[in-house]
């Protein structure tokens, strides 16, 4: 690995606010952030990234590249909850074995918005079409889930909830606030975008900072509970997303050159979903503890992947 990537990242201030966070919640300090901030900071951030990505998208395009790039993401989002659930099913109950694989095979925004600076910061370009095809994996993986659960319960009982989840899936509102983002971007004029780019752009990374520093103290908070609860499910939340990633990251050169485009590609496949797919879940699967997968997700796969996946996932990309 590129040792100047992994200091670059580790010294970026929006991840030392993630830290700081952590150390925060050790030293059981009352530091927190407003949920109502919470909610607004992160909901900035996804309108950010959608509009910019649609402004990006304006410029460029429809091609095969990017057709296949959507095609892959899809396919990435049906195909890790599928092999992930045979290998939780192991140790782990259906319910629980579900929801961890549809956690899995969805995304995480906050880790794909932080993965975008990470790019600026190292000033590798990428196609704004990247956006569409992380919100429209947010949605296939769940409901696999929900239909591995179905195909293998007794009761049964997760086959009337699958309206509601796939109702849920397509209303979400991370998913339909970054959609909807992306076609106001598509659509503004270059000259209409410049107007709101102090709100878009400017202020971007001081918001994520302040988000990070959010996480960092919502993670510390989880993971001392979670450690408890053995080892298989703390390296399936660190091996299972390397392997997702780096093979992503090797595999995307057979239909896109661009480093950017590959590099998110890759983590989104070791990304896993910690807002959509709990929410989704305590419909589909009641039983299912979200204190095991949530922890996993946020607590564990989070940050891992914005403090060494990053530089890890972008060496293979160089290589290959």
């Amino acid at each position: 690995m590129d040792l100047h990537l992994l200091v670059d990242n580790l010294t970026n201030p929006a991840l030392l606010f993630f830290f700081l966070g952590i150390i925060a919640v050790q030293l059981k300090s009352d530091l927190e952030i407003p949920p109502n901030s919470s909610k607004f900071i992160s909901l900035y951030l996804l309108l950010s990234i959608g509009f910019k990505g649609g402004q990006e998208l304006s410029h460029s395009d429809l091609n095969i590249e990017i057709v296949w790039t959507l095609l892959f993401g899809i396919f990435l989002a049906i195909i890790i909850p599928l092999y992930t659930y045979y290998l939780l099913r192991r140790k782990f109950s259906i319910p629980n074995s579900g929801a961890i694989a549809a956690a899995y095979g969805s995304v995480s925004a906050v880790t794909f918005v932080t993965a975008i600076s990470f790019l600026e910061m190292e000033q590798i370009p990428f196609g704004g079409h990247m956006v569409a095809t992380m919100a429209l994996m947010e949605a296939p993986s769940i409901i696999i889930g929900v239909l591995l659960m179905s195909i293998y319960s007794k009761e049964k009982n997760n086959k009337s909830a699958m309206g509601k989840v796939l109702k849920h899936s397509v209303t979400n509102g991370s998913v339909l606030l970054i959609l909807g983002s992306l076609v106001v971007g598509f659509l503004a004029s270059e000259q209409q975008a410049q107007g709101i780019k102090p709100f878009t752009t400017d202020i971007f990374k001081g918001f994520l900072a302040v988000f990070l520093l959010d996480m960092g103290i919502t993670s510390g908070k989880k993971l001392s509970a979670f450690l408890k609860k053995g080892w298989f499910a703390f390296l399936f939340s660190i091996i299972i997303p390397v392997i997702n990633g780096c093979l992503v990251a090797a595999i995307s050169s057979t239909f896109t050159d661009s480093m950017g485009n590959r590099f998110l590609l890759a983590i989104l496949a070791a990304s896993a979903s910690y807002i959509a797919v709990p929410a989704a879940m305590r419909l589909a699967a009641p039983k299912a503890n979200p204190s095991l997968y949530l922890p996993m997700a946020l607590a564990i796969t989070f940050p891992f992947n914005i403090t060494l996946g990053m530089p890890l996932y972008l060496c293979i990309v160089q290589m290959v």
